[in-house]
């Protein structure tokens, strides 16, 4: 009995300290594992530089489109982008020009 006794004691007086390692303990747990770790905002941080890239790819293009569009406007045609867009579109070619089919 006196043995119990003395483990109650003792746990009585280590409550605090046993409270402490268990609240760094979960605290640690939760730092690595989980939707807020730090695991997580590593891959929350690359799917940001892959979709920053997209972007700037997505704005690239759409400055490109737009200056190909601005180029068949109805008031000012540029010659060049016409011809381009004939030759792709409907199959024309100068006469002395050479066609080489590819297939």
């Amino acid at each position: 009995m006196d043995r119990v006794a003395n483990i109650m004691n003792g746990l009585g007086r280590n409550w605090v300290s046993g409270f402490w390692v268990f609240l760094v303990a979960y605290f640690a747990f939760h730092a690595f594992q989980g939707d807020n770790s730090i695991y997580a905002l590593k891959n929350l941080q690359a799917q940001e530089v892959e979709l920053q890239a997209l972007a700037d790819y997505t704005r690239q293009r759409r400055q490109f489109l737009e200056l190909k569009t601005s180029a068949l406007s109805r008031r000012s045609v540029d010659p060049d982008m016409l011809e381009e867009q004939v030759r792709k579109k409907l199959g024309f070619a100068h006469q002395d020009e050479v066609i080489i089919m590819l297939q």
